[in-house]
């Protein structure tokens, strides 16, 4: 096998590299820019020295006329002597001509001098505004950002405390409605429980009242009027008409005994639609007997708040029987009643009995 069969790829890719940089120099690399470009001149300093030392140019020598060389006068001749010519007619030697024309280029180098320099104070005085115009306009945008971030804030702020306000307000909508239902919830288990004590009391009442109509069938019509509508009388509770079948109709409810029944000194009450839970009995301070009746006042928790003693019926002016009255019927409470009015009045009957 030959060489360039045994090394095809490398030949030829040897030949396609250095084609396609022979392509790029003649494409890129050889040609000539027309119009050729012109020659420019190169700035040098004038002077009138080969050394020197020092920045800034000097001031320009004061021009002055070099005097015309005299020839040496001949030896005396005949011949008349030409006068003298003028000093003004000399002509201008090379040295003057080269020092006026240093001395206006120096000249015109100055002005331009100066007027560069004019220009690139306008130049740095025109920067330095548009550079303060444009501090000016960053500052005055920063404070209009931060007036609007503050403006931003404040109005986040102002609804972050109406939404925590409006929810207080809410909570607090909840709470008393909560506390509402459960202020109905319990009046109304109240009701219930009042309407079945009083169905459960008229019952007892009905009750009672037959067993009662059925003893007095048993001992005789008794001591009670046939016009009367009561169905019981008394001072305990349940009801029923309390006392004893032997005694008498004068409203003493002690345990009673053999005769009229009148060792009895048990309290009574007078309160519509309520029965007692406690009827204290007074204390008796001396030996006198007599009937105290005490007006009084209950709320609707069956609590009695005011008592006054002597009032229609009593048949004492004893003070001491009529103060012990008055101390019982305060210590007396009653059942509680939702529906009852706020302050209800009744009465209470205390019989002082002699032993």
């Amino acid at each position: 096998m030959s060489f360039i069969g045994k090394h095809k790829e490398g030949f030829w890719g040897t030949v396609i590299f250095h084609g396609l940089i022979l392509i790029l120099l003649l494409l890129f690399g050889f040609f000539t820019p027309l119009p050729l470009p012109g020659e420019e001149g190169v700035l040098v300093n004038f002077g009138d020295s080969k050394t020197g030392l020092g920045k800034e140019e000097p001031a320009p020598a004061p021009r002055r006329r070099t005097p015309a060389k005299q020839e040496p006068a001949a030896p005396p001749v005949q011949a008349p002597t030409p006068p003298p010519a003028s000093s003004s007619s000399t002509p201008a030697t090379p040295v003057e001509a080269k020092q006026e024309l240093m001395t206006q280029d120096y000249e015109k180098t100055i002005a331009l001098e100066a007027a560069k320099k004019k220009k690139q104070e306008e130049d740095r005085k025109k920067q330095e505004e548009i550079a303060r115009q444009k501090q000016l306009a960053d500052q005055k945008k920063k404070e209009e950002l931060e007036r609007e971030r503050k403006a931003t804030a404040e109005a986040e702020a102002k609804r972050q405390a109406e939404i925590k306000k409006q929810q207080a307000i809410e909570a607090e909508k909840q709470r008393l409605a909560e506390i509402e239902r459960q202020k109905q919830a319990e009046l109304e288990r109240q009701r219930q429980a009042a309407e079945e004590e009083r169905k459960r009391r008229e019952a007892e009442a009905a009750k009672i009242a037959q067993i009662n109509n059925r003893a007095a069938s048993a001992f005789g019509s008794g001591a009670g009027s046939n016009d009367s509508k009561s169905t019981g009388q008394g001072v305990s509770y349940p009801g029923g008409n309390q006392g004893s079948p032997t005694g008498g109709n004068l409203n003493n409810y002690g345990d009673g005994g053999t005769g009229s029944g009148n060792s009895g000194n048990g309290p009574s009450f007078s309160l519509d639609g309520r029965h007692a839970l406690g009827l204290p009995k007074p204390n008796y301070p001396g030996n006198e007997e007599g009937v105290v009746v005490v007006s009084i006042t209950v709320d609707k928790y069956g609590k009695v708040s005011n008592a006054k003693a002597g009032v229609r019926g009593t048949n004492t002016y004893n003070t001491s029987l009529l103060e012990a009255a008055r101390q019982a019927a305060l210590k007396a409470s009653f059942n509680a009643d939702p529906e009852a009015p706020a302050f209800q009045t009744g009465t209470i009957t205390y019989r002082f009995v002699l032993d």
